[in-house]
């Protein structure tokens, strides 16, 4: 009996031992790679096993998409389009009243690795973009591209303030709001209106082939400039916000200036000596090469999210440094853009869409303050990039369509919304 005794508790010894070093699952989590053959269920998000469900919500969100281009396409309207509306279609707007729909699907547990592919793929895309553009054109148009950013920010921000002043009063008073000053309020709001959505902008210039005309690039630089001084003046509203130093803003332009002239005068030289050195300008860029670009994109990328501007204008940045010798930066855009346009970029913008919710507009106050709030932002823009152009020498053709690419919206909106302003500092929480 002794013996069986020791037996016993040595066999229990080694098997706890054993159970020590093995991760068994427990309270009836599924172990990982078990299939349908075991009577796993696919479309049950398993955090230790997402890759399933992110198959299953990005084909769902290409191919709804891609449906919905076919009869947006016929009303000359660009793909990013019917992304940004099958998100809505997709989100709790509509197919979110479907029981059972957005907890099977779009389960929120799984949304931040949908966000975390899609903002890569948002990176590379103005990566993308700053490598195509061609800033040649800028040197004869650099008067009407100053004008338009100028005019396209101040007019929209003075007409943002006034109408801050209504939703301020309206809506301050609601359950559950945090306390803030209207002076923060009024700025945040100014600048939302302020702010153009440049991932917008750099994918309509894309799929109207705009990118290489004088029009394009002058509101490619304009819309630049415009959102940099965007994301500064943000910088200072979180800083007032959390009861911060104004001096943080002007950190901020220091540190993004420095950052520009480090790549210009440093980082691109020392990247053309590595070319010149592998003759990649002449034969393309091989892998290690495109391994190299795309480590000093996420760097830029990192640096420039981190001093509070968003990431993608660290990797326009890379992409503005690319040289264009010996078709080089095209050679370099065939070996990324097909992925990252076909299959990245509809899962950023479909985002926007799952983000948003218009069963939460449920009176008449709050239409009211929608429709002025587009109006306000439409035709200030629309406006005074129009006539900032006109005044500049160009035909009205030319200045409206630099006017209307400039009023592009959303986004950019709901990025600030999300990553630079906390929920309870507007309230909302």
């Amino acid at each position: 009996m002794a013996t069986a005794t020791a037996t016993t508790k040595g066999g229990s010894s080694s098997t706890m031992a054993m159970s020590s070093c093995v991760a068994l699952p427990t309270n009836g989590a599924r172990a990982p790679n078990q299939g349908i053959l075991q009577h796993s269920n696919p479309s049950v998000y398993d955090s230790s096993n997402p890759i399933i469900m992110f198959i299953i919500q990005a084909a769902i969100i290409n191919i709804f998409c891609r449906l919905l281009h076919y009869p947006l396409k016929r009303l000359r309207q660009p793909r990013v389009i019917s992304e940004i509306i099958g998100g809505i279609i997709l989100g709790p707007s509509v197919m979110g009243h479907v029981p059972g729909f957005t907890n099977a699907i779009f389960p929120t547990a799984s949304i931040p690795n949908l966000n975390l592919v899609a903002n890569l793929g948002l990176v590379l895309f103005l990566f993308l973009v700053g490598l195509e553009a061609d800033f040649r054109f800028l040197v004869d148009n650099w008067r009407t591209a100053v004008s338009v950013g100028a005019a396209g920010m101040i007019l929209p921000f003075g007409c943002g303030a006034a109408i801050a002043w209504g939703l301020y009063n309206e809506f301050r008073t609601d359950s559950g709001l945090v306390p803030i000053s209207f002076g923060t309020y009024m700025l945040f709001i100014a600048v939302a209106m302020a702010i153009t959505a440049f991932p917008v902008l750099c994918r309509i210039l894309t799929e109207l082939k705009l990118l290489h005309t004088p029009v394009g690039i002058i509101v490619l630089s304009a819309g630049v400039a415009n959102d940099v001084v965007g994301w500064i003046l943000l910088a200072l509203c979180v800083a007032l916000v959390n009861a911060g130093s104004g001096l943080t803003a002007l950190y901020v332009l220091l540190l993004a200036v420095a950052w520009t002239l480090l790549l210009v005068y440093a980082v691109r030289p020392g990247f053309l000596w590595v070319l010149r050195r592998t003759g990649s300008i002449e034969n393309g860029p091989s892998q290690g090469i495109v391994a190299l670009t795309m480590i000093m994109v996420l760097s830029s990328a990192f640096f420039t999210q981190v001093i509070g501007i968003h990431a993608i204008f660290g990797a326009f940045l890379i992409g503005l440094i690319i040289p264009h010798d010996g078709g080089f930066a095209i050679k370099m855009t065939e070996k990324i853009e097909d992925l990252v346009c076909a299959l990245f970029l509809p899962l950023y913008f479909a985002l926007s869409g799952l983000s948003t919710n218009l069963g939460l507009l449920n009176s008449g106050i709050a239409w009211a303050y929608v429709v002025g709030v587009i109006a306000i932002a439409f035709i200030t823009k629309i406006s005074g990039g129009a006539i900032a152009a006109r005044l500049t020498g160009r035909v009205w053709r030319e200045s409206l369509t630099i006017g209307s690419l400039m009023s592009c919206k959303g986004l950019v909106e709901l990025i600030v919304l999300v990553t630079e302003l906390p929920a309870w500092t507007l309230g909302l929480g």
